[in-house]
C-alpha cells in the first residue's frame, strides 16, 4: 500500500486529516491512518443523559473555531458538553484570589468542557463526510524504514491511504506494483501488511513509537506528582470553573453539563492511590475539604484589596470580574464514576521533525494539566502542520523535506517551549510553603485581579486568541 501522508496516533491525528481534507491544495491527498484503538469503530451518537466519563479535555475559544472551521464542532454540539463563561482561582492561604469573566475580553465563553470520548466521536463522524481518499487500519506500527525505490507515497500519521500523490501518481494497495520514486518510508503494521509514504505523522502520544523509532531525542522530567480524575454531583448546576492551589498541588472543579462537574487533583504519589481506593464518602468529604476550609480560610477584603481597586479606578483600565468578590464553589454531594490517577510528568522533543517524519500533539511534548493546556497545544500543532504542507504543496516542494517541515517546528515550537515554561513555573512556585513565597503569590493574585490590561491579556493568551503572553 502506498500513501501520502501517514498518521499514526490518538488524539491530534483526526483533526490534522480533517483540516488536510479543508484545504484546496491537500484535499487530494491520499491519507493512512494506522490506530488500534478499538473506539475507531464506535463511530455512533452519545447520549447526553449518560453519566459524564471522567476523561475531559477544555478546549479554548479558539481550538473551538478551528472545531468550526474543519465541520466538527457541529457534531459536538448534538452532544454533551458545558461552556463556561466565569472562572476563579485562589490559594489555600486564604491571600488572594483572581476572578475572570468571559465578558472582560468581549466574549460569551472562556472555554468549553467537552469528554474526550465525544470529541474523538465527533471528529470520526465528520470524517466520515469528508470526500477523500483515506483508510483507517486498526493495527500497531510494528517498524520503519527509508527506502531509495519503491511505489509512491504521500504523507502518513501512522495511518494510511492510497490512489493519487500530490504529484498525481497513481497508488496501488497491491505492493508488487512497482512505481518507482525516491525516498519513501515503509511502514510494517502488526496485522502483516506494508504500507509506503513520503510523510509519516506521529501524533501517537507521549509515549510515541513514531519518535522512537525515528530516533527523536527529548529532555523530560515527572513531578513526583500524579492526578485523580473523576465525575462528581452536585445539588445545582455549575458554570464556572474552579481552581484551587493547595500544598500539594491544585485541585480543579470543571462544568461537564446538567449537576455534573469533573475534578482534576494533583497530589502525592502515595496520596493518589490512597484517595483513588478510599470510601465515596470519605473522598465527597475530602474534595469538600479542599475546595472549602481546608488547609487555609476564604479569601478575605484587606487592605491590599482596597488599594489595588483605588489602583484600578484611577488607570481608567478595570474590567467587569474586577469588581466582582470571591464567591463560594457548589458542594460535591455524590461520586458518580470511576476514580482514576494518573502520573505527571514534562516532556519536549528536542527535534519535532526529520526527514520524512513529523510530530504533533502529546507526540511531541507533554505539560502539566493545571491549565487544561495540553490538548490545544496539540490542536495548535495539527493546523500549523496542516498549513505548512499546503504551503509546501503550492510551490512544489516535497511532502516529506525537512527544510518544510522545519518551518512547522520552528512556528510550534516557540509557542509550546512558551506555555511550558509558563505551567512548569506555575508548579513549581505553588509548590513551596514559605511565608514570603506565599506573600508574593498573593500579591500576583491581586495583580491580576485588578490590573485591567494585565488581566485581559492572560486571559486572550489562555484563550488561544493572542501568540504570546506578555502584551502582544
Amino acid at each position: 500500500m502506498t500513501s501520502p501522508l501517514l498518521v499514526e496516533a490518538w488524539w491530534a491525528w483526526p483533526l490534522h486529516v480533517h483540516y488536510v481534507a479543508s484545504i484546496p491544495l491537500t484535499k487530494h491527498l491520499s491519507v493512512a491512518i494506522i490506530d488500534s484503538n478499538p473506539a475507531l469503530g464506535l463511530r455512533t451518537w452519545l447520549k447526553k443523559d449518560d453519566i459524564p466519563d471522567s476523561r475531559v479535555s477544555t478546549v479554548t475559544p479558539a481550538t473551538i473555531s478551528f472545531f468550526e472551521e474543519i465541520g466538527a464542532w457541529e457534531y459536538v454540539k448534538q452532544q454533551r458538553h458545558a461552556f463556561f463563561d466565569q472562572m476563579q482561582v485562589w490559594d489555600y492561604t486564604g491571600l488572594g484570589y483572581t476572578r475572570y469573566n468571559a465578558r472582560d475580553v468581549g466574549k460569551e465563553c472562556l472555554g468549553c468542557v467537552v469528554e474526550n470520548k465525544v470529541l474523538c466521536n465527533s471528529l470520526l463522524l465528520c470524517l466520515q463526510e469528508k470526500d477523500f481518499e483515506k483508510t483507517v487500519y486498526p493495527a500497531r506500527l510494528t517498524s520503519m524504514s527509508f527506502q531509495s525505490k519503491y511505489p509512491s507515497a504521500g504523507t502518513a500519521t501512522y495511518q494510511a491511504g492510497n490512489k493519487s500523490t500530490s504529484s498525481g501518481t497513481t497508488l496501488s494497495d497491491d505492493t508488487s506494483e512497482q512505481i518507482h520514486h525516491d525516498h519513501l518510508v515503509k511502514l510494517d503494521l502488526s496485522n502483516g501488511k506494508s504500507l509506503h509514504a513520503k510523510l509519516v505523522v506521529g501524533a501517537d502520544g507521549a509515549k510515541s513509537h513514531v519518535r522512537e523509532i525515528a530516533g527523536l531525542k527529548t529532555t523530560c522530567w515527572n513531578y513526583s506528582q500524579s492526578a485523580v480524575i473523576c465525575t462528581v454531583e452536585h445539588t445545582v448546576e455549575n458554570h464556572c470553573a474552579w481552581q484551587r492551589f493547595l500544598p500539594s498541588g491544585p485541585i480543579a472543579l470543571l462544568p461537564i453539563g446538567d449537576k455534573f462537574s469533573n475534578i482534576v487533583w494533583t497530589m502525592g504519589p502515595e496520596e493518589s492511590l490512597h484517595h483513588k481506593s478510599m470510601s465515596e464518602d470519605d473522598f465527597v468529604k475530602a474534595v469538600n475539604h479542599a475546595l472549602h476550609y481546608g488547609y487555609g480560610p476564604y479569601p478575605q477584603s484587606s487592605i491590599l484589596d482596597r488599594y489595588m481597586e483605588r489602583f484600578s479606578w484611577v488607570t481608567g483600565h478595570g474590567t467587569p470580574s474586577t469588581t466582582e468578590y470571591f464567591e463560594v464553589p457548589p458542594k460535591v454531594t455524590n461520586v458518580v464514576s470511576e476514580r482514576m490517577a494518573f502520573p505527571l510528568s514534562l516532556m519536549h522533543a528536542h527535534d519535532y521533525a526529520s526527514e520524512q517524519v513529523v510530530l504533533i500533539g502529546d507526540a511531541a511534548h507533554t505539560v502539566h494539566p493545571l491549565a487544561g493546556q495540553g490538548v490545544n497545544l496539540g490542536f495548535g500543532d495539527a493546523s500549523a502542520l496542516a498549513k505548512v504542507i499546503a504551503e509546501g504543496l503550492k510551490v512544489g516542494t516535497d511532502l516529506g523535506q525537512l527544510s518544510l517541515l522545519k518551518q512547522y517546528e520552528k512556528e510550534r515550537k516557540a509557542a509550546n517551549v512558551t506555555m511550558m515554561a509558563i505551567l512548569d513555573g506555575f508548579q513549581k512556585a505553588y509548590s513551596v510553603d514559605l511565608g514570603p513565597i506565599n506573600l508574593l503569590r498573593a500579591a500576583a493574585f491581586h495583580g491580576a485581579q485588578y490590573i485591567g490590561p494585565l488581566k485581559k491579556n492572560i486571559m486572550s493568551y489562555a484563550m488561544g486568541e493572542q501568540k504570546w503572553p506578555l502584551f502582544s
